[in-house]
């Protein structure tokens, strides 16, 4: 068994979450696909334990995960020429591509976020995957605009999380083509700036409350 106790809980927890992705579809995240996922790695179950010590925190260090993944991956392409309607489609497929193989673990992790006591974590990882989109994209902004950009970027994200779960399609082409419906929704940034602002009128900083969400990605 390995020795992991020198191992920082952040650098732990990406490993525990692949090596229990086979076992989620079977046991969901719980302490048994913890524990299953330990023995293979070589992790002690006691370390195991403290690094995702319950449902939400698997959940949580899972999307995580997704999110580095599909930042790399991004990075990689070079978006740098594309198009930034081409830069937010590509990182709805590419989340979505990355998960193809994991659609039972996905479909436990919303499962986990769907529970009232779990709600504010549904929302804080909604919110740090479209972060994450908008960053791997290369937007910048850090005005009210910054936030109007991941509230409609996160409904896309999660109307077409729903809709690829759904779609047996062959290489996810209906989900593709859910996408390109949809993806005018994130491109009307401007009416969806405006009616994002009307919505939040009533509080005095939207800044100071949506900024609890705000996770910048490394």
């Amino acid at each position: 068994m390995d020795d992991a106790t020198d191992i920082p809980l952040d650098d732990l927890r990406p490993r525990l979450i692949e090596a229990m992705l086979p076992h989620v579809p079977f046991d969901g995240w719980s302490a048994a696909a913890r524990a299953a996922a330990a023995e293979e790695a070589g992790i002690d179950p006691d370390i195991a334990a403290l690094a995702l010590p319950d449902a939400p925190a698997m959940t949580d260090a899972y999307t995580a995960r997704a999110d580095r993944m599909m930042t790399e991956a991004m990075a990689a392409a070079g978006v740098e020429t594309m198009k930034i309607r081409a830069r937010i489609r590509l990182a709805l497929v590419t989340r979505l591509e990355q998960a193809a193989m994991d659609k039972e673990a996905v479909r436990c992790a919303l499962a986990v976020m769907a529970m009232p006591a779990n709600a504010a974590l549904g929302v804080r990882t909604l919110w740090r995957t479209a972060d994450a989109m908008w960053r791997a994209a290369g937007d910048t902004a850090t005005d009210f605009n910054h936030y109007s950009k991941r509230i409609i970027l996160g409904s896309v994200y999660s109307a077409t999380l729903l809709y690829w779960l759904e779609d047996d399609s062959e290489d996810m082409a209906d989900t593709r083509a859910f996408i390109d419906r949809r993806i005018d929704d994130v491109m009307k940034i401007e009416k969806g700036k405006a009616q994002a602002k009307s919505a939040f009128e009533w509080v005095p900083n939207p800044a100071r409350i949506l900024g609890r969400l705000r996770y910048p990605v490394s």
